[in-house]
């Protein structure tokens, strides 16, 4: 098939006719299909059911001296720490170990910044006329809402190949109310890009004007390759620590797309100071966190090698789910030359840029057909697209049957809305 570009008046016609009638058949499937977040699916969260019944099996609730069902411990279970500290490569007393929710520990983070500020801050965020928060986009919508709801002022970053662009980054930190900086190194959200060594080593040497600065590095997707071999990552600790910035970045992860997300475990890895800190202003809010799920999580874990192996399991179900969809992209969507699409070898997502001014009009026509997406424009900060064109795509939750045909709808959608734009009158 040739390009929609190169169709006559008439062809598009014709075409966006065909498949408004298998449009309107879907529709009448009144299909109930969800890819609006990365959630893990049925299959994986049955690899780690045995978990639930491990300490019942272990038949010990004390580990270092310590019996997981008494109050102690804010900043986590010392085996914990350990676990968590290997799988992320850097040391035990950086690793601040909670509850469930990584997303939590970033809030808590902003929050006590607003109310108290952090370690080098000179007041608390509150006090301050105004904040700005870098935003690499696409991004996470959630990042963006933490900015939203602390009435940050969010600058959008270009993602390049390799990264945020260092250079507009660079200049932006000159100024001092510019408090911090979003990242997902790591198959990044949506995009399921890498950081290049040379973009870390640049974010690592980085001198915010902002002696505060916060770089938060949300390391989500740390061993969640889904297609080839575990790439490893470097620790954002250390080197920001040989660049004189050991208290500037504050690195998160968790357990929810390794074991369970309603039940998994969040980490924060920072600077012994900043640990210190952090503790001061968390011994107030709570005694300490559940214990008997770190044990759990450390029992059922084990250490990073036995982690891979577990995440090697994840994959293989992954991997005909994300074939789906850039199959069904290659097949359908690719020759038409209407959309271009990343190919993430890891991560939860795929990032589909569809032609500009044409998202919102996909996302309604598939929501309309039964067929759930994360809105468009959520990937940017204050949910506006500039070119209303990206669409992040959660292929994990559905099984492979249903989300071949979810993409099938997808597929007419983003063509009927590509011939919309270029003119069917």
């Amino acid at each position: 098939m040739k390009p929609y570009a190169l169709f006559t008046t008439e062809e598009r016609r014709k075409e966006y006719a065909e498949l408004r009638e298998k449009y309107q058949k879907f529709q009448a499937l009144k299909l109930n299909l969800n890819m609006a977040r990365g959630k893990p699916g049925m299959e994986q969260l049955d690899l780690v059911s045995d978990m639930l019944a491990i300490l019942i099996d272990y038949g010990n609730y004390v580990i270092d001296g310590i019996d997981v069902r008494n109050y102690g411990e804010l900043s986590g279970l010392p085996a914990a720490k350990r676990l968590f500290a290997e799988i992320l490569g850097t040391q035990p007393e950086e690793i601040f170990v909670a509850g469930n929710a990584s997303l939590q520990l970033m809030y808590d983070l902003i929050s006590k910044a607003h109310t108290h500020g952090l370690l080098h801050s000179e007041r608390p965020w509150c006090k301050e006329e105004k904040i700005k928060f870098l935003c690499p986009s696409p991004g996470y919508d959630r990042h963006f809402k933490i900015c939203e709801t602390f009435g940050m002022e969010m600058i959008t970053i270009a993602m390049t190949p390799d990264g945020p662009d260092m250079d507009t980054v660079e200049e932006a930190i000159k100024d001092p109310t510019v408090k911090g900086m979003w990242c997902v190194p790591k198959y990044s959200n949506p995009d399921g890009i890498i950081y290049s060594d040379g973009v870390i080593d640049r974010i690592a040497a980085m001198k915010p004007a902002a002696p505060d600065f916060a770089l938060m590095w949300d390391n989500a997707y740390c061993v969640h390759e889904f297609e080839g071999e575990f790439v490893p990552f470097r620790d954002m600790l250390s080197l920001c620590r040989a660049q004189g910035n050991a208290d500037m970045v504050y690195e998160f992860a968790s357990t929810s797309k390794i074991t369970y997300p309603g039940a998994g475990v969040g980490v924060m890895a920072a600077s012994v100071a900043n640990q210190k800190y952090i503790a001061s202003l968390v011994t107030y809010q709570t005694i300490g966190f559940d214990k008997i799920n770190h044990l759990r999580h450390v029992c059922f874990l084990k250490n990073k090698a036995h982690t891979l192996e577990l995440m090697q399991r994840h994959a293989e179900i992954l991997k005909p789910k994300f074939h789906a969809v850039l199959d069904s992209l290659k097949n359908e969507i690719e020759p038409l030359k209407i959309a271009q699409w990343t190919q993430p070898k890891g991560g939860y997502f795929v990032s589909v840029n569809s032609m500009p001014g044409t998202a919102k009009r996909i996302v309604a026509l598939m929501k309309d057909a039964g067929v759930i997406l994360t809105g468009a424009g959520a990937t940017f900060p204050y949910g506006i697209d500039p070119n209303d064109s990206n669409i992040r795509i959660a292929p994990t939750l559905p099984p492979v049957e249903e989300l071949k045909q979810a993409m099938e709808v997808f597929c007419i959608c983003m063509r009927m809305a590509a011939l919309e734009q270029l003119g069917i009158e």
